[in-house]
């Protein structure tokens, strides 16, 4: 009678395969997780923007007695807000007027933010 052969050299194809399928779908499983995510975090960063442009306005109208202003003046090195960065290609509003709601479109190119004064 002739001993069993026992492999200890390595992995077989089919091991193989289904730790990579394993790994797949994981994978297939995290990055919808990472999408919203992402997702979310543009969304506070744009509506941290709106506030800071919310509150610059307020202070302009303080200081000037009018009740409208143009985004170019709450924006730039020696206005209310230094810069303002974009996150995820939105758009701002030109212009701001007290009492009005702040809208900002095309977040990522589908989402809109408002923000209430």
């Amino acid at each position: 009678m002739k001993p069993a052969r026992t492999s200890s050299q390595g992995f077989t194809i089919v091991e193989i395969m289904i730790v990579v399928t394993i790994i797949g779908l994981l994978a297939a499983m995290a990055l919808p997780a990472f999408d919203r995510i992402r997702r979310s975090a543009q969304d506070r960063a744009v509506l941290n923007n709106a506030r800071q442009l919310s509150s610059a306005a307020d202070q302009y109208y303080l200081e000037t007695g009018m009740s409208s202003v143009t985004l170019g003046d709450l924006v730039g090195s020696a206005n209310f807000v230094k810069t303002l960065n974009l996150v995820a290609n939105e758009t701002y509003p030109d212009g701001f007027t007290q009492g009005v709601t702040i809208t900002v479109v095309g977040i990522a190119g589908a989402r809109t933010i408002t923000y209430g004064p």
